[in-house]
């Protein structure tokens, strides 16, 4: 049933979406409710459920503009799934819009396997990093990413591997004057969030240790999926696949070593797991098995959101 609604793409399955990703934000948004009811903070809100969905589509924009995808609708299904493993993400601003750039950059390092505007899209790519870094700092890992992508599709043209230093610099030395205009105080918040933190123990609840432990599993089911079958692949896609799961690493070793610590750091892999996810559930011909896997997951993230807010 599920397989069926979702296996194409159409208005009626992101409909669905949409509304489930409304209602969800707003359950959160309703029992976290505070006494700051001004209009900024409303429009702060509404601009973070704004981004929310931008991200969800842009991954989704991704797995199918690179042909990871056979024009179904998974990759946006996944990432709501996953998505309510960690509630409090409806309120977490900064890794919203952190994820949201590396999503921008990865639709441009994902798209280096095409020879048209190596350089262009090399550039931008570091430069969307970089921005993500100024509201996550430890999402500059991503720049690995880049160098990945390099090696993969532009490793012979030594002027490649200048370019993200380059946008490295523009983007600091923005930042840096902004900073010394408006308030200095922002290198220093900065600079407090370039720490490394190994330490765990950051749990409150139960409940979120146990979100972590079935998302890990998840993860962990899905990535070996991918590894297992890439072999059986196009060979034209086997760079865009290596790319996505080593977002998906990365996105853990951020969590790995952030300082401030919340399950919510892991917002930086739910795109590469969705589109995992997706390829694994296209790739399988039993239809009752892809059932099973999404009742499950479905069942698995409720549980999640629910017991959590």
């Amino acid at each position: 049933m599920i397989t069926s609604l979702f296996r194409k793409s159409t208005p009626l399955n992101y409909s669905v979406v949409i509304l489930a990703v409304v209602f969800f934000f707003f359950a959160y948004q309703i029992k976290h409710v505070t006494s700051d009811n001004s209009w900024f903070r409303l429009g702060l809100k509404f601009g973070l459920l704004g981004v929310i969905f931008a991200s969800l589509f842009i991954a989704n924009f991704i797995v199918k503009k690179n042909g990871l995808s056979k024009d179904s609708a998974y990759t946006v299904l996944f990432y709501l799934i996953f998505l309510l493993f960690f509630p409090s993400l409806f309120d977490d601003t900064a890794l919203v819009f952190s994820n949201f750039f590396i999503l921008l950059a990865m639709r441009r390092m994902v798209s280096l396997h095409s020879p048209k505007s190596h350089k262009e899209k090399i550039f931008d790519a570091s430069l969307w990093v970089f921005v993500a870094a100024l509201f996550h700092f430890w999402s500059i890992l991503f720049v690995v990413l880049i160098f990945i992508s390099i090696l993969f599709h532009g490793a012979r043209d030594y002027r490649n591997w200048f370019l993200p230093f380059i946008a490295f610099f523009g983007i600091a030395m923005v930042y840096i004057l902004c900073a010394l205009i408006f308030n200095k105080d922002w290198i220093t918040h900065l600079m407090d969030r370039s720490m490394i933190d190994l330490k765990f123990g950051y749990f409150t609840s139960n409940f979120q240790n146990l979100a972590l432990s079935v998302y890990a599993t998840i993860g962990l089911f899905f990535l070996g999926s991918l590894l297992l079958s890439l072999s059986h692949r196009p060979l034209i896609l086997h760079s865009s696949y290596k790319k996505i799961m080593s977002a998906f690493i990365i996105g853990i070793l951020i969590l790995l070593i952030s300082p401030f610590k919340s399950n919510d750091l892991l917002v930086f892999t739910i795109a590469p797991l969705a589109m995992m996810a997706t390829s694994h559930i296209e790739m399988s011909q039993i239809k009752w098995q892809k059932e099973v896997i999404l009742f499950v997951l479905i069942g698995f993230g409720l549980f999640a959101f629910f017991s959590q807010l």
